[in-house]
């Protein structure tokens, strides 16, 4: 592990400052502020603010102990949940990473960053297929590949190093290296079936990794170290193989040609690219090249260059919670209107006219 960074000498362009606080911890509780955690915080939110500010301002901040669970959607999964307080600070890194990082990551990341997101990446893919082909006019292919296990295997000594090359803030260094290198496994608690969490495979747990690889997944900082790790990546493909048509959704990344040979050889650099410099293996079974003209899975949908359609297991996806909902005894309608309604912003994206008709008959 990293030795301590030594105390900041003046303000150092303050990023503990109240106000700054005050925001990210309003940025918080948007999603969070029904939660019983973030309730608890906002009782006495100003002196929780005030002990935070006197904390990270002395280098005294330590993380709590966060709440292990198992979430079995999309897949089963291992999470490491933060304490309310703990998220507010992950606020406060991250929009002071984003200051730095931003100007230097390239167009076509799109996860965890203001205004990209899913429904951007669909878009831009979806305007590469067309510019690519000529409207479907020119045979061109896709090369898909994503990281096998890849946050837990991002390893956190060489992230603190690419993070040291740009960052030179002192404070930044030393809340990044504390938030990096804290080891949830040895201070947790459990909520939910604890079965499940057995079920979990080692390769896709953080137990066992001795606190030198793997961020838990949900944490916001996870998301952006994540961002920050493959920048090398897309830097690499973007500058030196120079790949025109390149888009990245965390670790899943598409990359278009005409010549089907050149994703062959990319592919091949990209794989030592990830293992010598980041320590990554491409997943063996998601490795796809294929004509554009066969359609893109991405991100829950299947693109083409003339049209999208909506992923099949999204569908069945929604039409399971319909039947779920009819079947409980005790029907919470405002959670499934919610849910519905996330659905049917998913379809919208899409060619989905008659689909979108049919499934609201089915929700009438």
């Amino acid at each position: 592990m990293c030795g301590q960074s030594e105390p900041a000498n003046g303000l150092q362009n303050d990023i503990f400052s109240f106000r700054k606080i005050y925001q990210a911890y309003l940025d918080c509780r948007k999603n969070k502020r029904n939660t019983f955690n973030a309730l608890k915080f906002e009782i006495n939110d100003g002196e929780n603010l005030v002990k935070l500010e006197y904390e990270l301002k002395n280098r005294t901040y330590h993380p709590s102990r966060s709440i292990l669970f198992a979430a079995k959607k999309p897949k089963l999964r291992e999470i490491f949940a933060a304490d309310f307080p703990d998220r507010v600070v992950h606020h406060i890194l991250v929009n002071s990473l984003e200051k730095i990082y931003e100007p230097i990551f390239i167009h076509d990341s799109y996860a965890s960053r203001d205004g990209k997101g899913t429904h951007a990446a669909k878009e831009r893919l979806e305007k590469f297929t067309r510019q690519i082909t000529k409207n479907g006019h020119v045979r061109a292919y896709y090369l898909q590949l994503d990281i096998k296990d890849f946050f837990t295997s991002i390893n956190k000594e060489l992230l603190f190093i690419i993070i040291q090359r740009k960052v030179k803030n002192p404070d930044i260094l030393w809340l990044t290296q504390k938030v990096l290198f804290w080891d949830c496994t040895t201070s947790y608690v459990h909520k939910g079936d604890k079965q499940l969490l057995f079920n979990i495979p080692t390769n896709k747990s953080l137990f066992g990794k001795e606190n030198r690889s793997g961020l838990p997944i949900g944490n916001l900082t996870s998301q952006y170290f994540a961002n920050i790790y493959l920048n090398e990546l897309d830097q690499y493909v973007k500058h030196v193989l120079k790949a025109h048509y390149y888009l990245r959704y965390v670790d899943d990344f598409v990359i278009l040609s005409q010549d089907a040979s050149q994703l062959r050889t990319w592919q091949a650099q990209i794989e030592e690219f990830l293992l010598s410099r980041l320590k990554l293996r491409l997943h063996p079974k998601r490795r796809k090249l294929a004509s554009i003209s066969n359609g893109i899975d991405f991100l829950g949908y299947i693109i083409r260059p003339t049209y999208v359609l909506v992923r099949r297991r999204v569908i069945n996806n929604l039409k399971e919670k319909i039947r779920q909902f009819r079947q409980a005894r005790e029907k919470d309608f405002r959670k499934f209107h919610d849910m519905v309604a996330s659905y049917m912003g998913h379809f919208k994206h899409a060619n989905s006219y008659r689909l979108i008709n049919k499934l609201t008959m089915e929700v009438a």
